[in-house]
């Protein structure tokens, strides 16, 4: 049997948004023994994560990294992108979208993810303006 939940969440631009909570309680409520989650972003220009949530230092760190690897389309390192109609963001934000997942798989155990000591779940969002994120959440037992 598969229960189906969405989540939606806002970001204030580019950075990583921790969802960890959200994906707990939907496991809990469900309350089987074991199974697999599955978490799966419905855009082209956000990813999904699954990082150090103890330390804000990380999240910092990674942004800052995939800010250097892929830099906006007004830079003269990405003048060789051709799709720039959503402004200067849009074309880097499928760059990243692509480095990472858009879908992951994460085990259930006694009715919770087993997940590290130190792991959350984290929606990236790649482009600089607010959005409205789904998150399809999919328990499977």
């Amino acid at each position: 049997m598969t229960r189906i939940h969405a989540i939606t969440l806002a970001t204030r631009g580019q950075g990583l948004y921790e969802f960890t909570a959200e994906a707990e309680a939907f496991v809990a409520s469900a309350g089987i023994g074991s199974g697999l989650l599955t978490v799966f972003v419905r855009h082209t220009s956000a990813s999904l994560l699954i990082q150090e949530n103890a330390d804000p230092d990380v999240v910092a760190d990674l942004q800052a990294f995939f800010s250097r690897l892929v830099p906006p389309a007004s830079s003269p390192a990405m003048d060789y992108l051709v799709h720039r109609l959503e402004g200067p963001d849009d074309m880097p934000a499928h760059i990243k979208a692509a480095l990472t997942q858009t879908s992951i798989g994460i085990p259930v155990h006694r009715g919770a993810m087993v997940l590290g000591r130190w792991q959350g779940l984290y929606l990236f969002e790649h482009r600089d303006r607010p959005h409205r994120r789904e998150i399809v959440l999919a328990l499977t037992t």
